[in-house]
């Protein structure tokens, strides 16, 4: 099946091969004709697979020309409006419907510019559109297609109550589009309350990890986990790294530390100017940057190819946020690895992990590296220290690792 078998427009089906796609992903083949059907949709799908496209090319084709404000997608966060509203452009080139993005961070002055030329499509995260929507700038009476992106991560971060407000100033009679990675309480209430009849798509297991992600634990005292962190990047070969830490000082602390050892790093979570978030991601996209150190922000979303290795330097609290970290290598069926460091202090929320996935990760001891013994350790006793393989070598004995810099 391709793109043309699937009753999209001539502009729409142009748009997305100009951009090299070829073959539609499983999400986009199931999706697709249920949105061009006008059904309203709940759908979940590992990252990486296509989503937007899924919901992005069969609203177009319904909008077909320009005549006004008809679709809403809302996204959690800057970086992924920034990111729909760049695919909603490109698929849409050979058209003459309008995109504009607006979110928090940033002045008023050129989102309201872009508002009054007219859109058809609006991108747009919950608290900046409320702004734009009680200063009198956006009526929501003309939504034909609502798209609520990453519903759970809008949850999470306490947007609940925003959504809701924004849905209630929608038309009634709507096509509503759901995607969540995760099915909580909330989530499952609000699409009683905001969706008809909804079909349900799901490709793969919301609790999976991508077969094509290879990943482990590493076990460390808390006083060595920067240093084994130093080592694993030394000793893997790596194209671009991702690296995960809880907290925004964290990460700053991180990123300080790798650069003064010359590392070329940069930085990504919610205190940073957006324009020092947009030159992180454009610099991590085209390898000035070989690191990136972010908060889970970064998490979900994140639109860079060919990530090679995604480093857990905290463990993640919610067991979710695992898979969605881990997610941003292994992509679109690309191998990749994930290596997570564990102190005992986090040995619960690896246990948490572990359930959550429905199955145990491999205990990794790194060869020659001078561990200061820790309760943590005694995990990995039983493991083979060769078992886990990374990119260009293994973490065991016998084997060399080489670095790869830019």
């Amino acid at each position: 099946m391709s793109f043309q078998n699937l009753g999209l427009s001539d502009d729409v089906v142009h748009g997305v091969q100009s951009m090299g796609y070829i073959d539609p992903t499983p999400i986009q083949l199931r999706a697709i004709p249920l949105v061009l059907s006008g059904a309203d949709i709940i759908g979940a799908s590992q990252t990486g697979t296509g989503k937007t496209a899924a919901f992005a090319l069969p609203i177009l084709t319904k909008l077909a020309k320009h005549g006004g404000l008809r679709a809403l997608i809302l996204e959690p966060t800057r970086e992924l409006a920034a990111q729909v509203e760049t695919a909603f452009r490109d698929y849409s080139r050979f058209s003459n419907l309008r995109t504009v993005v607006i979110y928090g961070g940033v002045g008023y002055g050129k989102q309201l510019e872009e508002l009054k030329r007219g859109t058809d499509i609006l991108v747009a995260t919950p608290g900046r559109l409320l702004d734009h929507m009680e200063q009198g700038n956006i009526d929501l009476g003309t939504i034909e297609h609502l798209v609520l992106d990453e519903a759970d991560r809008m949850l999470d971060m306490g947007f609940m109550p925003d959504v809701r407000r924004i849905i209630e100033k929608c038309r009634k009679q709507r096509q509503t589009c759901l995607f969540s990675a995760t099915m909580p309480p909330e989530i499952a209430g609000l699409c009683e309350w905001a969706l008809k009849e909804p079909q349900s798509i799901e490709i793969g297991q919301r609790r999976s990890v991508a077969e094509s992600v290879k990943h482990a634990i590493y076990p460390v005292a808390g006083t060595q986990k920067f240093e084994l962190l130093l080592a694993l990047l030394e000793r893997t070969h790596y194209d671009s790294v991702l690296i995960f830490t809880r907290t925004k000082h964290a990460a700053d602390r991180v990123a300080s530390q790798l650069k003064a050892l010359n590392h070329a790093v940069a930085v990504l979570h919610s205190n940073r100017s957006q324009n020092e978030r947009l030159e992180a991601l454009a610099g991590f996209r085209s390898g000035k940057y070989e690191v990136m150190v972010a908060t889970d922000i970064a998490a979900r979303g994140l639109d860079v190819s060919g990530i090679s290795h995604v480093i857990n330097y905290d463990v993640p609290q919610h067991p979710e946020d695992y898979v969605h970290r881990i997610g941003r290598t292994g992509r679109a069926e690309a191998t990749g690895d994930a290596f997570t460091l564990m102190t005992a202090d986090e040995a619960p929320d690896v246990a948490s992990i572990e359930r959550f996935i429905g199955q145990s990760i491999p205990r990794v001891k790194l060869e020659n590296f001078a561990y200061v013994y820790s309760v943590v350790l005694d995990s990995t006793k039983s493991a083979s220290a060769g078992a886990h393989n990374v990119r260009g070598g293994r973490a065991g004995k016998g084997y060399s690792f080489g670095v790869r810099r830019k």
